[in-house]
């Protein structure tokens, strides 16, 4: 598996399904980008374009890039410029007045190289605004998962895919690349979601792809097991322990 990048794959259906919350909760963070007429914006990790959609409404020009094809495919459907490309491998150079980012790169295990790509993106002075999961992020179920795995030696080691910086970790990114940090914070977010074993289905493709199909069922039905006791109440349902880390820095 290859670090730099992001470490999932999409089903663009699914997401939509069983993830909406995730473009949903984004709109915060299309407010502090707060977009301006014909500005140049590279929708960083786009998904199915819906915030994207959003931006080239108040009057910006959008191009969205994502790793999964699946999403980019849904994203020309609603109109975008979209490519198929990785946070780290990004070709632009000054092109960019902002570069947004919603839910996505805390799936980029080398966030120096990704912010090193965004920083080259921007042009001078240009705007960073990014929300993504932060210290502390799905504690519960990441914990949930490396259980599972340690009692069933056959699937090998748990392979965490996810970057979730604190503050400090990520200001001190920021800063070594040039970034002044106007704004950075991390934020508690406990999300409610249907079933965590839909969740389990659109998040943890990368963790279980090298497991059998009758491996996977069984990991998700024991994961499942595990968080019954830990994020689940017959009041709340299941509500996900999510934390969000979110920043606005200028070049």
């Amino acid at each position: 598996m290859n670090n730099t990048k992001e470490t999932n794959d999409w089903n663009a259906k699914k997401y939509n399904k069983h993830a909406d919350f995730v473009s949903a909760l984004g709109m915060p963070v299309v407010d502090l980008l707060n977009p301006q007429e014909q500005e140049y914006i590279l929708d960083l990790g786009c998904g199915d374009g819906t915030l994207g959609v959003e931006l080239e409404k108040l009057g910006a020009k959008v191009l969205a890039v994502d790793l999964s094809a699946d999403m980019v495919a849904k994203s020309k459907e609603k109109g975008l410029d979209a490519y198929v490309m990785s946070a780290t491998e990004l070709p632009y150079k000054e092109e960019f007045d902002a570069v947004f980012s919603n839910a996505v790169l805390h799936w980029v295990k080398d966030a120096r190289l990704a912010v090193e790509h965004v920083y080259d993106a921007l042009k001078n002075e240009g705007r960073f605004v990014a929300e993504f999961g932060g210290h502390g992020n799905i504690e519960q179920i990441r914990l949930a998962m490396k259980e599972v795995f340690e009692t069933k030696e056959e699937y090998g080691a748990f392979n965490d895919p996810w970057f979730f910086p604190s503050e400090e970790t990520y200001r001190n990114i920021l800063e070594e690349q040039g970034f002044e940090v106007k704004y950075i914070e991390i934020i508690p977010r406990p999300t409610p979601i249907d079933d965590i074993a839909n969740w389990l289905d659109v998040f943890v493709n990368g963790i279980i792809g090298h497991l059998t199909n009758e491996q996977q069922i069984t990991f998700k039905k024991e994961v499942r097991e595990v968080l019954k006791e830990k994020i689940y109440s017959q009041e709340e349902g299941w509500v996900a322990d999510y934390v969000r880390i979110r920043v606005e820095a200028y070049k």
